[in-house]
């Protein structure tokens, strides 16, 4: 059936609907990835968001239960330049359009995808809408400008758990709390492989209630939408700065970040793909890592670009912090390190679900710090 997606700012880009027939609006955003579509669209950080992949053929190996990040779609709508339903593919287990229509996610094939992110880098990632040819584009437009921005949302609330979960409580390593604002599968596979304690709890959890876990650490997970937002995650955070090991991924480095008195920003389209070269300053090793987010933290003097590759400090409500990693393609920040209190940040994936694994080791370097 003939379908349509339409931008907020009056952009169309005609396609045929291929999985389910409902109107899906968001933030519409794009993936650079060349596989791991399934892993992307059942990551929480997708929520509330339309991807767009790059990559013109998406669904020739199929689906999995393997593939999973979480146990649902969190994606609002899917548009590709060509999606297949293949279901030979060795390890699948179903066809990707399938997959998709007993999900209930809309997704366009057909699109010119290549103008389409184009178009969004030049403009910036806006909302937009998934339509039948048979929506008038009057009202289509009302339905996208009713969809709340991204800037200003608090996501993290629709992706936590309800109550706590405690893994592995037997295990021999560190017990490591972590606030859960939307956590990928790959990344508790990870920490649970090396011998964590492991506990999610709810994004509102209070410091009280973590406090008396006794922790050995705290952990900042990924997800969705405005650091800004979670006001109450950032004063819970602040509690255990110096008290305990923290560190924050992705979402967490910005609510981290936060903690400690530093700003935030929206990036003009976001790092959303497993191609990003990343620079660790202090060994000049460069990483190709996994991203997606569409925030970042601002540099000492409220920059959002670091020109130099020196290690540039910023001061904190907890003393000075460093540079330790920076994004190659857009000089933005990447990681810090805390001075004078046990606590780190990245902004990017090192569990690789899907990506590259060259910073996988950073679970390693994090509990290695943990135990001294």
């Amino acid at each position: 059936m003939a379908g349509y997606l339409l931008l907020e700012d009056g952009t169309r880009f005609d396609g045929e609907l291929c999985a389910a027939p409902d109107v899906a609006t968001g933030e519409v955003v794009f993936n650079t990835s060349m596989s791991g579509y399934q892993e992307s669209v059942t990551d929480p950080s997708y929520r509330g968001q339309i991807i767009v992949f790059t990559y013109p053929l998406i669904g020739n190996y199929g689906v999995s239960a393997g593939a999973m990040e979480s146990n649902e779609v969190h994606a609002r709508a899917v548009i590709m330049r060509e999606g297949v339903d293949r279901e030979h593919a060795p390890v699948a287990e179903g066809g990707w359009l399938t997959w998709l229509t007993d999900c209930g996610i809309p997704a366009l094939t057909g699109v010119d995808t290549r103008a389409l992110v184009r178009h969004i880098r030049d403009k910036g990632a806006m909302r937009g809408g998934v339509f039948g040819a048979a929506v008038p584009e009057p009202q289509a437009r009302e339905r996208v400008t009713a969809e709340p921005p991204m800037k200003g949302a608090d996501l993290a609330r629709e992706v936590t758990p309800r109550e706590p979960v405690i893994l592995d409580p037997d295990a021999p390593g560190p017990r490591v709390v972590a606030l859960d604002t939307g956590i990928k599968d790959s990344i508790v596979r990870n920490l649970r492989e090396r011998g964590v304690r492991l506990e999610l709890h709810p994004c509102d959890a209070s410091a009280d209630s973590l406090r008396a876990r006794e922790p050995d650490a705290v952990f900042l997970a990924n997800g969705p939408g405005d650091p800004e937002a979670l006001d109450y995650v950032v004063d819970t955070v602040r509690e255990f700065v110096g008290e305990v090991p923290v560190w924050g991924i992705c979402l967490g480095h910005q609510l981290l970040c936060r903690a400690v008195g530093l700003e935030t920003f929206k990036l003009r389209f976001g790092h959303r793909g497993a191609n990003h070269p990343v620079k660790d300053l202090a060994t000049g090793r460069i990483d190709i890592t996994s991203q997606n987010h569409g925030f970042a933290v601002k540099g000492p003097a409220g920059e959002s670009r670091i020109e130099t590759d020196e290690p540039v400090r910023w001061e904190t409500d907890f003393g000075g912090a460093q540079l330790a990693q920076i994004n190659l393609y857009d000089r933005t920040v990447e990681g810090l390190e805390l001075l004078d209190v046990p606590a780190s940040t990245i902004q990017y994936h090192p569990e690789a679900g899907p990506g590259p694994h060259d910073a996988v080791y950073l679970f390693d370097r994090f509990l290695e710090r943990v135990a001294a």
